[in-house]
């Protein structure tokens, strides 16, 4: 929301007061309090008949300062609030210093100074070591505004028709960047942009998102997280082009920076806050084909497409049954379709010992339609969301008289818990939990008296996806829950995993879902996909070619569309030949497949460090190449692989290489960067790299497996690998196995303790190096 118009004038409608000075400071345990007036004070009169704001520094651990600006605290601070440091808070180290000038408090690495000249606002955040400057709160940078504009105080003694604002403006510095925010689909760079932190249904090609984040992380080391789940707005260089804006409606806003000083370490301290991604089975990597949405499909239809992957040589790990294994109009009450499904548990059990899949999902959502027979029950018994008259909230918009499942009602929760162990009785393994963006904000009342309504809108897919992840833990066991879901908020990447939601079959749709997957990733989501071929439409034979390249690359990988199926032979005719959809799906399910021992262990690196294991924004691993900071068609995944999809017909391909050297997966090529390349590709490869220095551990030659031993009758590929080169090899399990390691021309294997590694387990090469490398165990 922008406050003023220009540089001179305040918006039109609006009233804005700012702090002006900081009048006193208070040390308190950890922290410093500022008074700061929105006049400057040079006489006693001064301090009559004006606001002022509380300016609240505190050392929350090593690295991260906590910030809050008050107008009213008599104010109530209603949930819900963000379930902050849940595997325990660290000590803090909080260290305040005064001199005549300035009062600095400090907090491991990262300081706020706080100039104390006489009638001034100034605090800077800099790297303890003065090493770095972070970012700044100037002049004019905190403040209040209300809309409609008021001309006396005496119309803030009814305020049920005015709105109040408060926010805050840290400066941008020349160049600097600004990434995340969630699943975002315009420019991977928000500099310049408005932002809306508030849940929505708008497919990727609009300014609208799945997964609203308060968080953002800048190209100078430093992260941004706003505790604050109601609706954010920023202006990041758009109100004014120095300074992030950053406002919420209310009496209170709060944020965290964290200093890295690398992006990776900002995302590791971001994890201790809002909590490191869950971990997720080692089945789940392999390729999931679904039904589709509107499509016609049956019991019949289901093992035709699965016969026919089979026949085609193609591996389907787990196979989803999307909206229509439900009744119409009955969404979303469990119970499989009678007409399309007389045997849902006979079927899922012959699908599974036929060993066409091995795992199955299901597709849910959070509401109950007025057409299930559940519907009055649930009306009854208190589970659905309430308008403020006592009706339940409905409305026609997706699923006809739908009411909202409340789970801040204990008793809704375990009623959908119970339906859910219904599923999980048949041999459902995982659950795609979709919507839960749409949640109304006004004329509601929930089950729990205590919370805000326009904070559980983007709050409510947390504990959605929260209570479903639980009931998967709860039945299968810790580590082996599994989700697909579309909405999330700060903290959701502890229920993995999330997917990219409604795209276009269109190159453009595909570049939009590359962009959503790096900006969400960069708000320390491990896991993320992508509906192959796109979601909507029809994708044309190179799409979807091109398409599965780069979903077989992502962390996850799902066949998915909306009124066409996206098994290969209906994309292309059955076009046999080996630039058919068919073969080049065998192709890159197989790869994948052979990636799985370097996959797996990328991922428990990755969930321990709070980092995107697929999409990975090359700012990660590159910080100090400005280049990467732009890049936005191409990613990592884990440390050492680098991808750029194609989006040409042609099959022409423009990507960038950081310093170093890079091999081509496909062909051993060497290239040296940094610099831009181009090449072309049939649709069986597309610019896949391996960055120097590293041990690639990889299934053997024809591994169609997703679940194996990846410490047994594997290839090490070592690539310009000099002496201290280490992987880590983990079991299916993902736990440590041993490690490889570099010293002169041999391959050294630890086992970790308790383990052992038959001799021979491992065969090492050099792609593109004449050198001979001797396996020592």
């Amino acid at each position: 929301m922008k406050f003023r118009d220009g540089m001179w004038l305040v918006a039109e409608g609006k009233r804005v007061e700012y702090a002006e000075e900081v009048y006193t400071i208070t040390e308190k345990p950890n922290s410093i309090s500022l008074l700061c007036p929105t006049r400057k004070i040079y006489s006693r009169g001064d301090v009559l008949n004006l606001s002022t704001l509380s300016l609240d520094i505190e050392a929350a651990f090593d690295g991260v300062l906590s910030v809050e600006a008050t107008h009213w605290k008599g104010a109530l601070n209603l949930g819900p609030h963000f379930d902050l440091y849940p595997d325990g808070k660290p000590e803090p180290s909080a260290k305040i210093s005064k001199s005549d000038k300035e009062t600095i408090i400090s907090s491991g690495s990262i300081s706020a100074s706080v100039e104390t000249n006489s009638h001034s606002f100034k605090i800077n955040f800099n790297a303890t070591d003065d090493s770095k400057h972070l970012t700044s709160l100037l002049d004019r940078s905190v403040g209040i505004a209300y809309t409609p504009a008021t001309s006396t105080p005496m119309q803030l003694a009814d305020m049920r028709q005015i709105q109040h604002y408060i926010f805050t403006q840290t400066t941008l510095s020349v160049g600097e960047s600004v990434h995340g925010l969630g699943e975002r689909f315009g420019p991977f760079n928000k500099v310049g942009q408005s932002v809306a932190l508030w849940n929505a249904d708008g497919g990727t090609s609009s300014d609208q998102a799945y997964k609203n984040v308060s968080f953002w992380l800048s190209s100078r080391g430093y992260g941004i997280f706003i505790d604050a789940p109601e609706r954010v707005e920023l202006e990041i260089g758009s109100e004014r082009c120095c300074r992030v804006q950053t406002s919420v409606e209310g009496q209170r806003l709060k944020w965290y920076i964290i200093y890295g000083p690398t992006p990776k370490e900002v995302l590791y301290k971001y994890s201790i806050l809002t909590g490191k991604p869950g971990k997720v089975p080692s089945w789940s990597f392999g390729l999931w084909l679904s039904t589709s949405f509107t499509t016609d499909y049956d019991e019949k239809t289901v093992n035709s497409f699965l016969e026919g992957m089979k026949e085609r040589d193609i591996a389907v790990q787990t196979f989803h049954f999307d909206c229509f294994w439900l009744k119409a109009f009955q969404w979303c009450d469990f119970t499989f379709d009678p007409a399309m499904f007389p045997d849902p548990k006979g079927q899922i059990t012959r699908m599974k010992e036929s060993g066409l899949a091995h795992q199955t999902c299901v597709w849910i959502n959070p509401y109950l339609a007025q057409g299930s027979p559940v519907f009055d029950m649930a009306v009854e018994k208190g589970y659905l969301l309430k308008r403020k008259n006592g009706d339940v909230f409905q409305w026609d918009l997706w699923i006809t008289g739908m009411g909202i499942v409340d789970f801040t009602n204990p008793e809704a929760c375990a009623w959908f818990v119970g339906c859910l162990n219904k599923l999980f009785d048949m041999g459902i393994n995982a659950i795609k939990t979709d919507f839960g963006e749409r949640i109304p904000s006004l004329d509601v009342q929930w089950h729990d008296k205590t919370v805000d309504p326009k904070k559980m809108h983007n709050y409510y897919a947390f504990i959605y996806n929260k209570v479903v992840y639980d009931a998967l833990i709860a039945r299968f066991g810790k580590d082996q829950a599994v989700l697909f879901a579309r909405s999330a908020t700060a903290g959701t990447q502890r229920f993995p995993l999330q997917w990219g939601g409604d795209c276009e079959s269109t190159p453009e749709a595909m570049a939009e879902s590359v962009r959503g997957g790096l900006s969400l990733g960069l708000c320390g989501y491990s896991f993320w996909s992508v509906d192959i071929g796109g979601f909507e439409g029809y994708p044309p034979p190179w799409i979807y070619k091109r398409w599965v390249a780069f979903g077989l690359l992502c962390s996850h990988s799902r066949l998915h569309g909306s009124n066409s199926y996206r098994v290969p032979w209906t994309v292309d005719n059955d076009d046999k030949s080996d630039q058919g959809c068919s073969k080049t799906l065998a192709k890159w399910t197989a790869l994948k497949s052979r990636l799985m021992p370097y996959i797996y262990s990328q991922a428990i690196k990755s969930i321990r460090l709070g980092l995107p294991l697929s999409l990975r924004a090359m700012c990660l691993e590159f910080p100090e190449d400005r280049t990467c900071w732009t890049l936005d068609a191409q990613f990592m995944l884990g440390d050492s692989l680098l991808v750029a999809p194609i989006f040409e017909e042609s099959g022409e391909a423009e990507f960038y290489l950081p310093k170093g050297k890079w091999t081509c997966f496909f062909t051993n090529k060497v290239v040296e960067g940094p610099g831009w390349f181009k090449e072309a590709h049939d649709f069986d490869t597309l610019p896949l790299y391996v960055r120097e220095n590293t041990i690639l551990v990889l299934g053997k030659e024809g591994e169609k497996r997703t679940v194996y031993d990846y410490a047994d009758d594997v290839e090490v590929q070592l690539y310009q690998a000099a002496d201290g080169a280490t992987a880590t090899i983990v079991d299916t399990e993902g736990s440590d196995v041993g490690s490889l390691s570099v010293l002169g021309n041999t391959l050294k294997v630890d086992a970790a303790g308790g383990r052992s590694i038959q001799e021979g387990s491992f065969r090492a090469s050099s792609p593109g190096s004449k050198i001979d490398w001797v396996v020592k165990y």
